[in-house]
């Protein structure tokens, strides 16, 4: 017998994608109409470490970050209370990230974004480290090397493009059930 939840308003809902896509903007929106908590991992990582995440990059480095990705991630994951939680855009880069993912029964969406969205939406964004030597071929490459991975973890891909906020949240609400 399965340890997933039958009915997905007793599952989390996590949003997965590319720097940029939306998942803290569509999270709230989603967590305020479902009355639920929203976890946003970069907004977690900064209260646990009391530190930025660009900080955290510049001091600690990538593997430093990752691992506390990890663990914010395991963390939300392991609420009682279904919650929105907007996942950190390199959450799938960890084999282990994605075995949790599908292990905790949450309800996984993929906000997929064309590249040349993401790179309107990130430009001259102060926490996203990985874009400050070339943000439009960086997230290309970012695009492309993490596409399979978002798509093995999700149930259920929503388009960002030519959307509003309001217009993925529903979108969203609607495939999670």
């Amino acid at each position: 017998m399965s340890a997933v939840p039958a009915r997905c308003d007793d599952r989390h809902i996590v949003l997965v994608g590319m720097m940029g896509a939306g998942k803290s903007s569509v999270g709230r929106v989603v967590a305020r109409a479902l009355q639920r908590p929203l976890f946003d991992s970069d907004a977690l990582i900064e209260a646990r470490t009391g530190r930025t995440v660009r900080e955290i990059w510049e001091r600690d480095g990538e593997a430093a970050f990752r691992r506390i990705e990890a663990e914010t991630l395991t963390d939300t994951l392991a609420s009682q209370e279904p919650a929105v939680i907007a996942a950190a855009g390199g959450v799938v880069l960890s084999a282990e990230n994605r075995a949790a993912l599908a292990a905790s029964g949450a309800h996984v969406v993929w906000l997929m974004a064309n590249v040349d969205v993401l790179v309107d939406r990130v430009r001259n964004g102060p926490h996203r480290p990985l874009l400050d030597d070339d943000p439009e071929g960086t997230l290309r490459t970012m695009a492309a090397d993490r596409a399979a991975l978002y798509q093995q973890v999700a149930d259920a891909v929503v388009s960002v493009d030519q959307r509003s906020v309001r217009e993925v949240a529903q979108a969203v609400m609607r495939c999670a059930g």
